[in-house]
């Protein structure tokens, strides 16, 4: 928890630096230790929060939300529409997914209200691609690259563990999820897994990770 509030103050003085509220920034110089992770381990609470904390923008938060909170694929994010996107009902439809597999993902409000919040103030007049809901910085969808290259950005700032990528995040989810609780069968149709076994490989995950709690 403490590391979380050192992550916030450190967002905070750089944002004031690049913002021109301040000269110099009286934490540019700390660094984080940062230990080796398994591949199978998925992100702590506290380290998603920590994320959320160093996103910058709206369109970071949105990143962050399509992988975490909705457990998306990236290949997913890319292919993701405007049209997709039904965040007045609190749905994301997920059209083309791995194998032709097509599905439906429930919002909870503050994840709608957010999409809601990017396409009303920075996706509109953005119309280099009509389409594609997530755009880079020049108007163009989104690509997987440019994908991993924001998550890089925020994954730095948070001062976490260079390797995170998006599937980690949805790693994340789907373990944090059934830790919470859920059903292994509701956690595979929310990650759009075909069979019951590519889930289990989370509740196995989750359950080594409780233990050492």
């Amino acid at each position: 928890m403490i590391s979380h509030y050192v992550y916030a103050l450190k967002v905070f003085f750089s944002w004031q630096e690049a913002s021109g509220g301040i000269s110099y920034n009286p934490m540019s110089g700390l660094k984080f230790r940062r230990g080796e992770r398994n591949s199978r381990e998925a992100l702590g609470q506290d380290e998603v929060a920590a994320l959320f904390t160093a996103a910058l923008s709206i369109r970071e938060r949105v990143m962050l939300h399509l992988f975490y909170s909705c457990g998306l694929r990236r290949s997913e994010a890319v292919k993701l529409s405007i049209r997709d996107v039904q965040a007045r009902h609190r749905l994301l439809y997920v059209r083309s997914g791995k194998g032709a597999s097509r599905r439906v993902i429930p919002l909870t409000g503050k994840v709608a209200g957010e999409l809601t919040t990017y396409l009303e103030q920075w996706r509109k007049g953005k119309e280099s691609d009509k389409s594609a809901f997530m755009l880079n910085r020049v108007g163009k969808a989104m690509s997987g690259v440019s994908y991993n290259h924001l998550l890089k950005g925020v994954v730095r700032r948070a001062g976490l563990w260079e390797g995170v990528t998006p599937h980690y995040l949805r790693h994340s989810i789907a373990t944090h999820l059934l830790q919470g609780g859920m059903s292994l069968e509701y956690v595979r149709d929310f990650l759009g897994h075909r069979h019951l076994e590519a889930t289990q490989i989370y509740a196995k995950v989750g359950a080594h990770q409780l233990q050492q709690l």
